[in-house]
């Protein structure tokens, strides 16, 4: 019961990038910088195996964005000349690449990071890659002129990717769809499409993220506006339980969202949300076991999986890592709690 995994991204050493930035300059270049990314990849892991997660990830050691690092092997995708844009409803500005092509991958895009992730670990291992409707929202078109035909050509792109990590030995294919929170319409219907379209034909676990994002001020600044209920999912989970994505990971702890709305999943693995990315604060396993506790009241204990609300990147590395210990040790106590 209550296996663990984290949400997807975990800080970068000081001494591969910048920190507490979502989109942090490298600290080296060519051969240097790919040993780098491999070397961190490797702390992470052993992070988690030591902390006692069940579903080990990269932490996204190798990306300096999770959107970007897809793009960065996408023909048709000018990083040279960069734009500012507003994304996510124009939540926050960023500096984005802008579409001038059609799409076609360079070749394979996370294939070292994959076999790296399965060669160093005997459990379970997920990756992660953008949604399409993510990617359309964080990249300035210039060629097709239609979001939904954009959404579609990046969810095959997608696909050919996720066919091939399937290949490498990876267990769970997660895809993050933090604008399903935004453009709520959009999601429950060409949003969950592109989903499936980008997962078509997967035998292994496929999973879809949707949180409220980062804990950067702006996404703090946001939820204050939501009111009392954040019922955002209200409106894609019905869609995402007709799909055929297996699970589905929200954010929960220190949330507004009514937990009710998890029940709105029936049949689905629930990746609940029981690490709060937006503090410091170090969660006791009382608290996490709590919200496990919360969470079972709509979803049956083998669906449900403990996760965290969002990824981890802008955090201290010390603050992430005895959150991690929190989320295992909080599960174990919630399954003694249920044994």
């Amino acid at each position: 019961m209550f296996e663990t995994t984290i949400a997807g991204s975990l800080p970068k050493p000081a001494w591969l990038a910048e920190t507490h930035k979502l989109w942090p300059r490298w600290r080296s270049e060519g051969a240097e910088l790919q040993q780098a990314k491999l070397d961190a990849t490797l702390l992470w892991i052993k992070a988690q195996e030591d902390a006692g997660l069940d579903i080990i990830g990269d932490g996204e050691q190798s990306r300096q964005h999770f959107v970007h690092g897809f793009l960065e092997r996408v023909e048709g995708i000018d990083f040279e000349h960069k734009v500012e844009m507003g994304i996510r409803a124009d939540r926050y500005k960023a500096m984005v690449p802008q579409v001038v092509a059609p799409l076609k991958l360079k070749g394979r895009v996370h294939e070292a990071e994959a076999r790296f992730l399965r060669a160093h670990t005997k459990r379970k291992i997920k990756f992660t890659l953008p949604g399409p409707m993510t990617i359309v929202d964080t990249v300035a078109d210039r060629s097709y002129g239609d979001r939904v035909k954009l959404a579609f050509a990046f969810a095959d792109l997608l696909n050919q990717e996720a066919r091939a990590l399937e290949a490498d030995g990876v267990d769970i294919i997660q895809f993050d769809e933090p604008a399903f929170n935004v453009y709520l319409d959009d999601a429950a219907t060409w949003g969950v499409q592109a989903l499936e379209r980008a997962a078509a034909g997967l035998t292994c676990t496929t999973a879809v993220h949707i949180c409220y994002g980062y804990g950067i001020q702006a996404n703090i600044d946001w939820k204050k506006s939501l009111g009392d209920q954040w019922r955002q999912y209200e409106k894609v989970f019905p869609a995402l339980a007709r799909s055929r994505i297996a699970q589905v990971s929200l954010e929960c702890y220190h949330s507004h969202v009514p937990p009710h709305l998890m029940a709105l999943l029936e049949g689905k693995d629930v990746l609940v949300g029981v690490i709060d990315v937006a503090s410091d604060d170090i969660e006791t396993p009382e608290q996490v076991a709590d919200t496990i506790d919360a969470a079972l009241k709509f979803v049956p204990k083998q669906h449900l999986f403990a996760c965290t609300n969002c990824g981890l990147a802008p955090m201290d590395r010390d603050v992430a890592l005895a959150k991690l210990k929190a989320l295992a040790a909080g599960a174990e106590l919630a399954r003694r709690r249920h044994a």
